[in-house]
């Protein structure tokens, strides 16, 4: 049995035409596609500064030294690479819904990775909710690394579930270089906060993906149930009438609600996503209405 690929052809050549959206200048490690705090060779001029002794003085200004009757060199905005984060929730409660949560972040992460190689970009991938720590795929760089981030998220599987927070205050004590994030979750814990919060320790540019299923955001129940926490919490018994689900809306609207103020107070962008949603749609229309593509 083949197993179904994580993005279609037609939709990657599509995302070939993208590039992820930045607040800010941020340094990378080798030359790509981005503009940098450093000073570099690119065609795009940023400053001048004095002449010092073992300067490269092809880099001089001689229209300037004219005018001034000193050495200039001229300056030029440097292109370097971002690094992005990808960071994939694999607890038990995303491995639920149709179309599947899980199944659905996969794709999201893979189609935010593939724009950020396509563009030069480093990329590195971990999944939580597999254990006490992350399982993690080493960064990747351009087109080649596609692959590699591909498989990995195919191989992902649902775990039992995990600390939230502590696994992303672990990963931002030991992630080598901030840049922008991708967080993939349904942020059914109860530590979700502390959780964001552990990424304003650093410069990271935090991108939410509050993931639910259709069968979350509008139940259709009716009669008595037993409900089963995946996750290890005790059962719980209601009688679901037009009542209940009014309320029910009402708290998941006002929850999401909360996330996202919580998340604008820090500089961050939150998005409420329906797996309803075919994912290139999503992409290709939403995150570059919101200002996380262009």
């Amino acid at each position: 049995m083949t197993t179904e690929p994580l993005l279609e052809s037609s939709f990657i050549r599509k995302l070939d035409r993208l590039s992820i959206l930045t607040r800010r200048a941020m340094a990378g490690d080798l030359q790509g596609e981005r503009r940098s705090p450093r000073r570099g060779s690119s065609v795009e001029f940023a400053d001048f500064r004095p002449y010092a002794s073992g300067d490269d003085i092809r880099q001089i200004d001689w229209n300037l030294y004219a005018r001034a009757e000193r050495f200039y060199l001229k300056l030029f905005v440097a292109e370097e690479e971002l690094s992005v984060h990808l960071l994939v929730d694999t607890s038990a409660s995303m491995d639920w819904g149709e179309p599947n949560k899980l199944r659905y972040a996969k794709r999201l992460a893979g189609a935010f990775g593939y724009i950020a190689l396509s563009n030069l970009d480093r990329v590195s991938a971990s999944a939580f909710g597999t254990g006490p720590h992350a399982v993690s795929l080493p960064s990747v760089r351009g087109k080649r690394g596609a692959m590699p981030l591909f498989s990995f998220l195919q191989r992902l599987t649902p775990g039992k579930g995990g600390d939230l927070a502590k696994t992303c205050r672990t990963y931002v004590q030991t992630a080598r270089t901030p840049g922008p994030l991708l967080l993939c979750s349904d942020l059914l814990d109860a530590g979700w906060k502390d959780a964001l919060a552990a990424f304003s320790a650093r410069p990271f540019e935090v991108t939410v993906m509050h993931i639910l299923a259709p069968q979350e955001i509008a139940p259709e129940l009716a009669g008595d149930f037993k409900l089963m926490d995946v996750e290890g919490g005790e059962p719980v018994e209601i009688s679901a009438d037009i009542g209940l689900i009014q309320r029910y809306r009402e708290s998941l609207a006002s929850w999401r609600e909360e996330i996202e103020r919580f998340c604008n107070g820090r500089g961050m962008s939150y998005l409420a996503v329906d797996t309803s949603v075919p994912v290139d749609e999503f992409v290709l229309s939403q995150l570059r209405k919101r200002g996380v593509l262009r």
